[in-house]
């Protein structure tokens, strides 16, 4: 795997970026800066990547492209393809939104017409003219599973791909999102052997966090950092191994970029204690 963090750290120039990167130990990064940076801001971050050979994973969206307001929806479609084509200009794995709702003011919100063939049918449509439009050679693109959106588990997904019937569209795999029941959740091995055995071959970069069970009533699952919940993380870099040994698993939604730096430091440690650990130094 190449490891990755969310965050772009704190940094006064693209080298330090770059620097700051590796020093913790990452080789893949998300691009810190968006299409409406200088042509000359983004030369020099893409110079840096290179420079410290550091895998650009993603670039992020991370909008409603199907929203209901006509002067929203415009402003996230702008978006939309400025970072597609930014993706497409520096070579990125991916490009990454959420599908979208047409259920409410939350952007990434949960909502009954969340799972409306409506709905349905305006993700399909609006991923084809993304990807119509910007005709992306060099990237994909990609959504975000969510717990309350489409798509909301790997047989979905898979669906939603099939729908969408584009070559540049692949997968991005957020295991989290996609535990959502008390059979996902405690037989989580189980779903993500699922997941991998369904899309595997489409996954073009993975989200690291963990998840733990609330004691309180009713079913209550929280998101939280590696190693504070019940995940087998092991198994899941093995299982994203088998599939892409240069798969980006990008550590995300921490507070700080000491938050950061110590949960890179903690799955490096319990990576090199685990079989993966091991079968590196063979």
């Amino acid at each position: 795997m190449l490891l990755g963090i969310s965050s772009s750290l704190k940094h006064e120039t693209p080298i330090q970026w770059a620097e700051q990167m590796v020093e913790l130990g990452c080789s893949a990064v998300i691009f810190p800066v968006d299409y409406t940076a200088s042509d000359k801001t983004i030369a020099n971050y893409l110079l840096a990547a290179k420079q410290y050979n550091l895998t650009i994973a993603e670039v992020g969206i991370w909008n409603n492209p199907i929203a209901l307001p006509e002067n929203e929806r415009k402003k996230a479609w702008e978006r939309c393809v400025g970072q597609l084509r930014l993706a497409d200009e520096i070579g990125a794995k991916c490009c990454v939104n959420i599908t979208g709702t047409i259920g409410g003011p939350i952007w990434d919100g949960g909502y009954r017409e969340n799972f409306s063939q409506k709905t349905w049918d305006q993700v399909v449509e609006s991923i084809q003219l993304l990807l119509d439009e910007v005709k992306p050679v060099h990237t994909v693109y990609s959504v975000e599973p969510m717990p309350w959106m489409i798509p909301g588990g790997p047989d979905e997904y898979l669906r939603l791909i099939h729908a969408v019937n584009r070559e540049q569209f692949k997968v991005h795999m957020d295991l989290v999102n996609m535990i959502t029941t008390p059979d996902r959740y405690f037989f989580a091995e189980e779903f993500m052997q699922e997941c991998f055995d369904l899309l595997g071959d489409l996954i073009c970069s993975c989200h690291l966090k963990d998840i733990r069970l609330l004691p309180q009533y009713t079913f209550q699952l929280e998101e939280v950092a590696c190693g504070e919940g019940s995940l087998n993380l092991e198994h899941y870099i093995l299982l994203a191994n088998q599939y892409n040994p240069d798969m980006p698993m990008i550590i995300e939604h921490l507070h700080t970029d000491d938050e950061y730096r110590r949960s890179v430091e903690y799955l490096k440690d319990r990576i090199a204690k685990s079989e993966i650990g091991r079968e590196k130094q063979k």
